[in-house]
């Protein structure tokens, strides 16, 4: 089998490529990643010495390169995206060219080819705040932020395939995903390396916005099976095992480190900020048999040392372009705290 990864030198791609190549040895996997400043071709690791992996830079829009690079495959798994909130806050223009268009070109492209199997990875915050019970796959999509409205927009162009020409497209609708190699913008990246640099912990709010946490590798199990033993024209949700709230996973960081909870600073809430999500996984359950083997109490400690011990991965990535990002972020938030130094 031959399939195209796109976004694979990213946070979650990088972890599915890797996990695939392992997974099946005679499989060939084709990368297309555009190196944003999120993506690494570092990240994708042994994958990159493997004569059964091509890593191809290039851009989820390029509908001449798409077309060169799809004759043959039989599947394409969609990572490529933008997805930090708080920057689709502060522009969405990317967010709307990359999310929309890019996945509308790459179904398109991917349609003419005859590919077999398109697998749209998309969010549970397409569904919006959740402040009681659990979203099934049929739940309305109410999303708040221009990032989860790009989500959303890119699984309507996507369905829109399958309902106007039977392309084989299948969505995955995920929780937020933890796990090493994630950029320092996302919560837990940011907070146990600004704990571990003594820095304050940006907390939004009073803390007690609820998220779902799944293990990155849990995540690529769940859309494996999707690729392979999904029904076309189908949204399979997937979770982790449990809810925690931000201000607990927090003071769980700090604990394991020894730090002081006077690190924490309640700063001041983004526009719009979700409340809770809660997607309802039992139908990927009950239908491919996908169970969370990686549950994040326990595997939240092993994450931390993780970065205790790769501070020469993420200590080069919090130089300058994020620190202009950081401050521009969180510096009118933290009340006159030093930040970014």
């Amino acid at each position: 089998m031959k399939i195209l990864v796109t976004g694979g030198a990213g946070f979650i791609g990088s972890h599915f490529v890797k996990h695939y190549l392992a997974r099946h040895p005679s499989d060939r996997v084709t990368t297309l990643d555009k190196l944003t400043y999120a993506g690494h071709k570092e990240n994708l690791g042994e994958a990159m010495r493997s004569p059964r992996h091509r890593f191809v830079k290039g851009d989820v829009r390029d509908s001449g390169a798409l077309r060169r690079l799809l004759p043959g495959v039989d599947a394409v798994v969609h990572f490529a995206a933008e997805t930090h909130v708080d920057r689709s806050i502060l522009s969405a223009d990317d967010f709307i060219q990359t999310n929309i268009q890019g996945t509308f070109t790459l179904a398109s492209a991917a349609r003419a080819a005859g590919v077999r199997r398109f697998v749209h990875v998309s969010t549970d915050e397409v569904y919006g705040s959740v402040p009681r019970g659990r979203t099934a796959e049929s739940h309305a999509l109410n999303p708040s932020s221009p990032y989860a409205a790009s989500k959303a927009a890119s699984d309507h162009m996507a369905f829109s395939l399958w309902h106007t020409f039977a392309t084989p497209v299948m969505v995955t609708r995920c929780t937020n995903n933890f796990g090493p190699f994630q950029y320092p913008e996302k919560f837990l990246p940011l907070f146990i390396t600004n704990a571990l640099e003594d820095r304050p912990l940006p907390l939004y709010g009073r803390g007690t916005n609820v998220r779902n946490w799944i293990h990155v590798l849990d995540h690529c199990e769940a859309v494996e099976l999707v690729m392979r033993r999904g029904r076309a024209g189908e949204t399979y949700n997937i979770a982790g095992d449990r809810e925690w709230r931000n201000i607990d996973v927090a003071e769980r960081i700090l604990q394991h480190l020894g730090k002081s909870r006077g690190l924490l600073r309640f700063v001041t809430d983004r526009p719009g900020h979700d409340l809770r999500y809660a997607p309802d996984d039992r139908k990927i359950r009950r239908e491919l048999g996908w169970r969370v083997r990686r549950p994040f109490g326990r595997e939240l400690p092993v994450l931390i040392e993780w970065y205790r011990a790769n501070e020469d991965w993420w200590k080069p990535l919090k130089a300058k372009a994020f620190k202009d990002y950081y401050k521009k972020q969180y510096a009118g938030r933290l009340r006159g705290e030093s930040v970014g130094r």
